[in-house]
């Protein structure tokens, strides 16, 4: 949710006329993230955010999540709903950029959650992958494990530079979690992004969840091993288990795991660590400069691969065995 690209007052006026939501009062960016540019938009009518999508985007996909946006809200799922243009379309352009206004969602996210979040968390993830069963578009996940192995080897020089050695630890470790990669787990929509910054909470509770921008088609358990990693980690780079299991209950309260799925967790969680070390790490020298952003910090995931890997050669990380 950085901002890379600046909006004139021009600009924003012009853009607005072709949508009945009223006229700009407030408008500014939000400088999170490394994705989008986002503004908070405030009119005379109401609040919106407004996205003007970049870099890893695809303008293909836009129809995929924007429609994914309206399903879920149409579902009753707490998603921002994409506001539709006097012409229908939800999505139009600025500055020759794919551009949108969604709802404002009320809320706030959290940046260290405890047990209990977690578990709203989880349930709010469960709550998402049933929200979105019957979605009749469909987007395969291009951030998935068979990409990892060609990202990870045109990143080589990048891991050396952050940790000498490193991009041996990493060749090795996609080997083990190829061969481990399970088949044949329940699957549909998934958000493959639900960070603590993309969940809103209000007294304790789940609200909402936004930026759907690498939503795809994948296995559920897949979505919660990322859960995991996003939620579950202290910031010494330890695993929490009474957060893990806390979030695994959460979600099962809603969807209950299948024993094949569960015995795939650890796997999928280890590959969903490398999904997001192998895209900070690309990230991490390709920030625009100028962006009002700072990228995010491949180590992070460099020590949450190390803690999976450990625990592996143990038997993987124990996430169940009581209620939390």
């Amino acid at each position: 949710m950085a901002v890379y690209t600046d909006i004139t007052d021009t600009e924003l006026e012009d853009f607005l006329a072709g949508y009945d939501i009223g006229e700009a009062l407030v408008f500014k960016g939000i400088a999170e993230g490394v994705e989008n540019s986002n503004f908070l938009l405030e009119t005379s009518q109401g609040r919106f955010f407004l996205t003007v999508y970049e870099r890893r985007v695809k303008a293909d996909d836009l129809p995929f999540f924007l429609g994914l946006m309206l399903w879920l809200a149409e579902h009753g799922f707490p998603s921002a709903r994409p506001i539709a243009d006097r012409g229908g379309r939800l999505l139009g352009s600025l500055r020759g950029k794919p551009a949108a206004i969604t709802e404002f969602m009320q809320g706030l996210s959290v940046r260290r959650p405890d047990a209990a979040l977690c578990r709203e968390a989880g349930g709010g993830t469960a709550w998402l992958h049933l929200a979105g069963q019957g979605y009749p578009n469909h987007r395969a996940n291009d951030l998935g494990v068979s990409a990892w192995r060609g990202l990870a080897e045109r990143l080589v020089d990048e891991a050396e530079a952050l940790k000498p050695g490193l991009s041996r630890t990493v060749a090795a470790d996609l080997d083990a979690i190829e061969r481990a990669w399970p088949t044949g787990l329940p699957g549909g929509v998934i958000h493959a992004d639900l960070f603590p910054d993309n969940v809103f909470f209000v007294n304790g509770r789940f609200t909402a969840a936004i930026d759907f921008y690498f939503a795809c088609d994948d296995l559920f358990a897949y979505d919660l091993g990322v859960g995991l990693n996003a939620w579950c980690f202290e910031p010494d780079g330890t695993f929490n288990v009474t957060s893990g299991r806390a979030f695994v209950a959460g979600y099962e309260q809603r969807r209950p795991l299948s024993a094949e799925e569960r015995a795939a967790l650890p796997v999928l969680a280890w590959g969903a660590a490398m999904r997001f070390f192998l895209t900070r790490l690309a990230d991490w020298r390709a920030t625009p400069d100028g962006a009002l952003v700072r990228p995010k910090d491949p180590l992070e995931y460099e020590r949450k691969l190390a803690v999976h890997r450990a625990a592996q050669a143990g038997g993987g990380l124990v996430l169940f065995g009581g209620e939390a």
